[in-house]
C-alpha cells in the first residue's frame, strides 16, 4: 500500500473534471521515495518508504526522534 512510514500519508480519491464538466474518479498518490537513512544509535542503514515531507521531518528532527514520533499513537482531538 502507498503509505509514508513517517507521516502516514496515503493515496486520496478525487475527481478528474473535463472541460465539459464530466467527473471521473482518480487517485492522488503521495510523493513516495524509497530512501536509506544511517542510524547512529544502531550503527546500520535503515530503508524507509517516505514522502518528501517525511524526509524534511527527518532532516529537521533527526531519524530517531522522527521514528519515535511516528510510532506514538495519534491524538484524535
Amino acid at each position: 500500500m502507498k503509505v509514508c512510514e513517517i507521516t502516514g500519508k496515503t493515496a486520496v480519491v478525487g475527481n478528474n473534471v473535463s472541460h465539459s464538466n464530466r467527473k471521473t474518479k482518480r487517485t492522488f498518490s503521495p510523493n513516495l521515495k524509497t530512501k536509506r537513512f544511517w542510524s547512529e544509535e544502531e550503527g546500520r542503514w535503515i530503508t524507509l518508504k517516505v514522502s518528501t515531507s517525511g524526509m524534511k521531518t527527518i532532516n529537521k528532527k533527526g531519524l530517531a526522534a522522527a521514528l519515535k514520533e511516528a510510532a506514538a499513537p495519534k491524538k484524535l482531538y
